[in-house]
């Protein structure tokens, strides 16, 4: 994937949804390849959980916002194409209203998240830069660049070399998560038969939160570089160049090794609260699935007609493995011709991430205000698209010369 806090942006579900109550449409989903063991046509989904919350966020800032912009614009300004005394006025009036982003009480776990999973990205996101995450949630963020697509191409191309895509249609949110943890169970049985898979969906709830992640790619050690057992977890990021990365950004990418192993661990050891996950995704647990989602479940070997029945499968399923192994493995490519410019290996660091995790928690229940980068990552303003109205950038009062040039990661899409 490209550069970034975030995760791969081919990530999970990709469903075209209908105007009928019931939720109906298709979802894209996909099966492990193999020759050596054939496995069914498990989900794996298009679209990460993560960047349909950001996504939603953005949607719902926008209704938020609009009403009043359209007050402060005559009827006779509002055309179809937009004139550029209206969209002079739209800009004006998001600047004015990027401060008071954070005036209201709700936190935004509730604003942005609500009934939905923390991601893994909205945790990486907001350790690169507080201010910038909470803008993004409040205002949405820029349109995909060329280097995020380019990484996201890849990141496709590595997951098309495990899984064949497939459609599913789905009729309600409870179709979509029994897809969801239906490709987690085919994911780990990869794993188990073949030593590998890639793009494995995570659910799982750590520290009173529900958190979702999306791990690259997971595989058994190799016997020379680990002793342990454990399946060693990597994510791998796109370059534009072919140098690696200032420390800020290792840094984060690290967090987010260490995140999907807390992750990882959370759920084997502690299980799978089945109750309060209906509770907080207002899941009705005894719904039967609809047909095309039961046949896919039937292909997979699996008896289940109800949510929670695949519910059952998903804790199951993971009361069966190993912690993730201590070694985490963080590799970066150039995109220009996929050569690998490093694999940086590091072990997992369980009181430090969770004194990230802690502070970024804080965050997004609103126990504190939105902290600025410190001073000497303030080269990342350079690449934010909130800048001109920061306070926190140094080149909001005098430019800065002195920092060095980067390639500043995206917040999540």
């Amino acid at each position: 994937m490209a550069e970034s806090p975030s995760e791969s942006t081919s990530d999970s579900l990709s469903t075209t949804t209908s105007t009928k109550p019931a939720q109906s449409g298709t979802v894209s989903i996909s099966s492990p390849q193999s020759h050596h063991v054939v496995f069914p046509e498990i989900p794996i989904e298009i679209v990460s959980e993560e960047e349909m919350a950001i996504l939603d966020a953005a949607l719902a800032a926008s209704r938020s916002i609009l009403p009043s912009v359209i007050r402060s614009v005559s009827p006779s300004r509002i055309t179809a194409g937009g004139s550029p005394k209206t969209i002079r006025s739209i800009t004006l009036f998001s600047k004015r209203k990027l401060s008071a982003c954070s005036d209201i009480e709700e936190s935004y776990l509730h604003r942005f998240r609500r009934n939905q999973a923390l991601g893994v990205t909205d945790l990486t996101g907001t350790e690169w830069c507080e201010k910038q995450m909470e803008n993004v949630l409040c205002f949405g963020r820029r349109k995909v660049n060329k280097a995020m697509k380019v990484g996201q191409a890849r990141h496709l191309q590595l997951e098309e070399e495990v899984v064949k895509k497939v459609r599913v249609k789905v009729e309600s949110n409870e179709d979509k998560w029994a897809l969801k943890l239906l490709n987690s169970i085919a994911g780990v049985n990869q794993f188990l038969f073949e030593g590998r898979t890639r793009e494995l969906l995570l659910l799982g709830f750590v520290g009173g939160q529900w958190i979702v992640g999306i791990i690259d790619e997971l595989r058994k050690a190799y016997a020379e570089e680990s002793s342990d057992s454990g399946p060693i977890l990597i994510d791998t990021k796109t370059r534009l160049r072919d140098t690696l990365p200032a420390e800020p950004q290792r840094r984060n990418g690290r967090l987010q090794l260490m995140l999907y192993k807390l992750l990882w661990d959370t759920i084997v050891k502690e299980g799978f609260p089945t109750g309060p996950f209906f509770d907080y995704f207002s899941l009705n647990r005894n719904y039967v699935l609809s047909q095309d989602v039961r046949d896919h479940i039937a292909n997979a070997g699996i008896k289940a007609q109800t949510l929670e029945e695949i519910v059952r499968y998903y804790e199951n399923t993971f009361q069966m493995l190993p912690i993730a192994n201590n070694q985490l493995l963080l590799k970066y490519e150039f995109q220009k011709d996929q050569s690998i410019i490093a694999e940086i290996r590091f072990n997992h660091d369980h009181e430090w991430v969770m004194s990230k995790y802690r502070e970024v928690i804080e965050f997004w229940r609103n126990e504190r205000e939105a902290g600025y980068t410190p001073e000497e990552e303030r080269w990342k303003c350079r690449y934010c698209q909130f800048a001109k109205s920061c306070p926190g950038n140094p080149s909001f009062e005098s430019p800065s010369t002195s920092s060095p040039t980067r390639e500043a990661p995206p917040l999540p899409s």
